[in-house]
């Protein structure tokens, strides 16, 4: 079913505004009020779940015993390691180490 432009410039507007709301209503809530130590406890140690569950899925697939035996994930690994380290950057870890990985894993 395909939609006429009208219907489908409206949706994209809905969810234009209900995307717009959703980010706005943290800082409407809270900014007359400290927010609650629950959420304060997620604000702190969300990050690192999130990073530790996006690295097992990611090492999940790796094949140990058959070749490249890992190699291009931990060389990934240790690249988004080590470019953190040096630059403190999320941004310059991630896309770097995953750069590495895509050369690493190119087939001609």
């Amino acid at each position: 079913m395909k939609l006429s432009f009208p219907a489908a410039l409206f949706a994209c507007v809905l969810c234009c505004i209900t995307i717009f709301l959703l980010r706005a209503f943290p800082f409407l809530l809270f900014s007359k009020r400290n927010p609650p130590a629950f959420l304060r406890f997620i604000e702190k140690y969300i990050p690192s779940m999130v990073i530790a569950c996006l690295l097992i899925y990611c090492l999940k697939d790796i094949h140990l015993r058959s070749a490249p035996f890992g190699l291009p994930q931990a060389i990934a690994l240790g690249a988004a390691v080590i470019l953190h380290l040096w630059k403190n950057n999320a941004m310059l870890s991630i896309f770097g180490s995953t750069a590495l990985f895509m050369l690493l894993n190119y087939r001609f």
